[in-house]
Order: structure tokens, then sequence, then C-alpha cells
């Protein structure tokens, strides 16, 4: 298995996101499926930035590992801050006008409707969130 530990904080996005992307081109992901899997990492570790240790920072780590058969990807997403379970909140009702809906939830709904699988987890004082895509 492969991680990264950095801050958690919008501007560590990017380099989480590369991180990620050298993993999934070393294993031949299909670009639509690196896509969804970019807009996932996007959602998920700025939700960690921003609500985690709010007010302050702390550390997020990420983990990579790959499945063969049939062949996947598994992105866990660890921090120490505040439990939250994002996958317990009631999905947006897309029927509504941007106006009627309330606000959040849209990110952590895209999430599951690209992902093949999502699961939570507060274990030993920790968030542990893993997304698996199937390639």
């Amino acid at each position: 298995m492969n991680e990264i530990t950095v801050q958690a904080t919008i501007q560590n996005i990017e380099p989480v996101t590369d991180f990620v992307n050298k993993h999934l081109d070393a294993i031949g992901c299909p670009m639509k499926a690196k896509m969804q899997i970019d807009v996932a990492i996007d959602e998920l570790f700025s939700n960690i930035a921003h609500y985690a240790y709010h007010p302050e920072t702390g550390m997020a780590v990420v983990k990579v590992d790959e499945e063969a058969d049939p062949p996947a990807v598994c992105i866990t997403f660890v921090d120490n801050g505040t439990p939250y379970d994002p996958l317990a909140k009631e999905d947006p009702d897309i029927t509504l006008s941007a106006g009627e809906r309330q606000i959040g939830g849209l990110g952590i709904y895209m999430v599951k409707k690209t992902m093949d699988d999502i699961t939570y987890e507060y274990k030993d004082g920790q968030n542990i969130l893993t997304i698996k895509k199937q390639l």
C-alpha cells in the first residue's frame, strides 16, 4: 500500500491528486475513471481541510491500494479530526431547483454516484473514509 501524509489544507489537494494519479497511471487506469477519482479526491479532501480540524489544521493520510480481481483501486482518507460520517447525511433532492435545495451534500452525492463503493468508520480516534473504483 502506498500513502502520503500531508497537512489537511486546500493547498494540498493538488499534491494529493498528483500522488494518486501517479499510481493510477502506473496501473493503466482509464481516463474516465481517473477523472471521476480526481473529482472525488477534490471533494473529500476539501471537506477534511474545511471541517475536520476547524478552526485549526491537522494532518491527513491518503492511502492508495489496488485490487486484482476484479481490477479496482481503493483510496482511503484518514484524519484525526472531529468525527463525521458524510454517508449518514441524506442525499439531496436533485429534482428540486438549486434555489429550493438545502445547501451542502451535493459533492458527497456525486462521489457516491461515481464510485463503486464508499465506506466510513470512526475507529481509534480516526475518521476513515474509503472509496473504491473498479477499473
